[in-house]
């Protein structure tokens, strides 16, 4: 039944200005808004909405909170990286980045934080 919905992933932030500044300057996004609820919306492929929303204690996930699919992750990365993303690494017993990337199984990631703390990935199909 909500397989052929659209999907909004709300994000919570703590400062909406500064969250705006780094979604649009660093990511690229285009917002549609602001609604009046303080929302900024911003459109995604495939019908995805990403939502920012003030929220004065931010976030307290230690999870992923969004996904990006791309198609050259290490392209995509050092593109980032030219707009300022700084990217995480990790040298865990099953987890380990090598130029901010790591192989899990039939996928490639690569992890980042926007300026309130949530985590954002990239991820590559490995064919």
């Amino acid at each position: 039944m909500l397989s052929a919905s659209s999907i909004t992933t709300m994000l919570p932030v703590k400062d909406i200005q500064r969250a705006r500044a780094f979604y649009e300057g660093k990511l690229g996004f285009v917002p549609e808004g602001p609604r009046p609820d303080g929302k900024f919306l911003y459109r995604c492929a495939g019908g995805a909405t990403i939502a920012l929303f003030p929220k004065p204690e931010g976030t307290k996930a230690e999870h992923t909170a969004v996904s990006f699919e791309v198609a050259d992750i290490a392209g995509t990365v050092r593109e980032l990286e030219r707009s300022g993303v700084v990217f995480e690494d990790y040298d865990l017993p099953d987890l380990r980045t090598v130029g901010h990337v790591c192989v899990l199984g039939s996928e490639k990631a690569a992890w980042f934080r926007d300026t309130e703390g949530n985590y954002l990935c990239l991820h590559e199909d490995v064919h």
